[in-house]
């Protein structure tokens, strides 16, 4: 009897899902983080999704939140160009977001922004996604970069990209236009390292 008591108390237990715009790089990022340092990996999910825009993701987890009201949900996404996203829609989408508890992870210009400072102090200002794998800071970093490569990062790396990654955003924040309020607006910019935050928190 009292294992089924345990097992009903464990269905009960939260579960923290994470809903990527990448199909390979932000996914294998975060499962190799959560299966390496996570306490409570069965919990936290890393959702198959086929959306890649700000709109529909967080539409999907909002979705899914109202299915499981008590989870936790996270949307991670990058900034990209205004020719591919325009501003609109990532205001669109962080305002959805902010009525319904979903907590939204973006990197302004792209995720290998967040990827850069595990090697570098800090990363430069960028137009694309493009534009910054083009970049010799990013190129010196990693030579033979491919988005399906799985690289491991050592616990030390991880460290200095958190302190790096909160160092960045104060600094850009610092110099940016006042009226831009929001990360959309702050380049170059990540909260790559929130999502760590949020797994590390998780029990």
């Amino acid at each position: 009897m009292p294992k089924k008591l345990d097992r009903h108390v464990e269905l009960l237990r939260p579960v923290l899902h994470i809903f990527c715009e990448g199909s390979k790089t932000e996914p294998w990022y975060y499962k190799q983080y959560i299966n390496r340092f996570c306490r409570v990996p069965s919990r936290i999910q890393i959702e198959p999704t086929k959306e890649n825009t700000p709109v529909r993701l967080v539409k999907e987890a909002l979705k899914r939140k109202k299915e499981h009201p008590n989870d936790l949900f996270w949307v991670v996404f990058d900034r990209e160009s205004e020719a591919e996203c325009p501003e609109s829609l990532h205001q669109q989408a962080r305002q959805l977001a902010e009525a319904n508890g979903i907590s939204i992870a973006l990197s302004n210009v792209c995720f290998e922004v967040w990827l850069l400072l595990h090697r570098r102090q800090t990363c430069p200002m960028c137009q694309s996604c493009g534009d910054l794998l083009s970049r010799k800071e990013f190129k010196e970093s990693f030579p033979d970069y491919k988005k399906s490569e799985e690289i491991v990062f050592t616990p030390q790396q991880i460290g200095d990209a958190r302190k790096r990654a909160v160092a960045l955003n104060r600094q850009t924040m610092a110099v940016a236009d006042p009226s831009w309020t929001v990360p959309s607006k702050w380049n170059p910019y990540t909260d790559a390292h929130k999502v760590l935050d949020a797994i590390d928190a998780f029990r």
